[in-house]
């Protein structure tokens, strides 16, 4: 009924499913390209904030959630931090993120912006991003269902900025 050619490809075929089956995980893993079976890292941000500051947490809470790992840092007074990075007192806000590739995310910064602009690539005169000040219903600054529209600031070495993100709704931020 079959030809032996067709007879000998099928059993071929059950031959190799029978013995991929039987290959123990660490033997399956270890013929899967790194990059499949690479664990997910997440990406750290270094955050300076006040130890007493309870939207700081929120807004950590909304990064970790959105992705991130954070290791926090508590301090009365990291001015020297913002100084350091070049984030002019204009630009300033409660808390500073640091990216381990050295970007600055300074305040109530909407972790997808922050993923964002981690995926593009970015002249050197790139400090990173603010949202100054404190905007009510930016993530960490949710009072009730009050929003306060705000921009989202792309800071450079030189003291100016560009509009990164105009957020008109408390929508718009996740």
């Amino acid at each position: 009924m079959f030809s032996k050619k067709f007879t000998l490809k099928v059993i071929t075929a059950f031959t190799l499913v029978v013995a991929i089956a039987s290959c123990s995980k660490e033997e399956a893993i270890a013929a899967t390209p790194k990059s499949q079976n690479a664990k997910y890292q997440p990406i750290l941000l270094e955050v300076y904030k006040s130890p007493s500051c309870g939207c700081c947490k929120k807004w950590i809470s909304h990064i970790e959630e959105q992705g991130f790992e954070s290791k926090v840092h508590h301090y009365y007074n990291f001015t020297e931090i913002k100084e350091d990075k070049g984030i002019a007192p204009r630009y300033r806000s409660c808390h500073t993120a640091i990216s381990t590739d050295g970007y600055a995310f300074e305040g109530h910064v909407p972790a997808k912006f922050v993923h964002q602009f981690l995926k593009e690539k970015h002249p050197k005169d790139v400090i990173g991003l603010s949202v100054p000040a404190m905007p009510v219903g930016t993530p960490g600054m949710e009072v009730g269902d009050k929003f306060q529209p705000y921009r989202v600031l792309l800071l450079k070495t030189d003291g100016t900025y560009e509009i990164y993100a105009n957020v008109q709704t408390y929508e718009e931020q996740f």
